[in-house]
């Protein structure tokens, strides 16, 4: 591939990427286009992304090939290794030669070494202090991944990450809309029986809503569903 060819792949590959953060994009899907980009742009044989779930534990979430997954899944077991210390401490690590690090993680060694890779480039996936996992580049030869190869995969990760904190939010917006609903339709019901209350009884409104709350606390309900249960005609006060 040319340089000018690979520019114009790595353009189309960031445009291509923001143009799939719409509404309703899956997260997965983005991930694994980043995954098999980084393939054909830069010199690696396989790549890989492990992503802290929502109970804080890493998982493989997108691979390249069987082999790629393995590598992590053995990291994820042994709980050590590149990918792991690049999502946990938010720090680039760049392994050069497999052989080298047998002493500092010799699971991972071994397990890398038996699947056909030879060096790893692990990317962390954050946001200023947030580390949310990391983008892992595995080659079958030895040797550091270039500069170039090196800070494009970082923006690619980056880009990554923004994808994923934009899913979070929607999720979280959406449940913060279903709960205000849910809010909102509580409030409805607790009137509709201080009104029918207040009318059956024929006390103020006040009065009718200190009763729904006493038997809330007493029964340690929520009001709203003593409300639900004085206009049933569940519940007499």
């Amino acid at each position: 591939m040319t340089a000018l060819t690979r520019e114009h792949h790595l353009l189309g590959t960031f445009v291509a990427l923001a143009d799939s953060l719409v509404d309703d994009f899956d997260v997965v899907d983005v991930l694994q286009r980043l995954v098999d980009e980084c393939i054909s742009l830069f010199d690696a044989s396989a790549a890989g992304i492990l992503l802290l779930s929502r109970s804080n534990k890493l998982e493989v979430i997108v691979s390249t090939s069987e082999r790629s997954e393995l590598v992590e899944l053995m990291q994820l077991r042994a709980g050590a290794g590149p990918c792991v210390e690049a999502a946990t401490t938010g720090q680039v690590v760049s392994v050069a030669d497999i052989d080298h690090i047998a002493d500092r993680w010799p699971a991972f060694a071994a397990d890398a070494r038996a699947s056909g890779f030879a060096s790893i480039h692990a990317i962390p996936m954050r946001l200023r202090e947030s580390t949310l996992g990391s983008l892992n580049l595995l080659r079958d030869e030895p040797g550091v991944l270039n500069a170039a190869d090196a800070a494009a995969a970082q923006a690619l990760a980056d880009i990554a990450t923004i994808s994923i904190l934009q899913q979070r939010l929607v999720e979280e917006s959406e449940l913060a809309q279903a709960q205000l609903q849910r809010a909102l339709d509580s409030r409805v019901v607790i009137e509709q029986a201080k009104g029918y209350l207040a009318q059956r009884l024929n006390i103020d409104m006040d009065e009718a809503f200190a009763r729904i709350r006493k038997r809330a606390r007493s029964t340690q309900a929520r009001i709203s569903v003593v409300a639900a249960d004085v206009i049933a005609g569940r519940v007499d006060l």
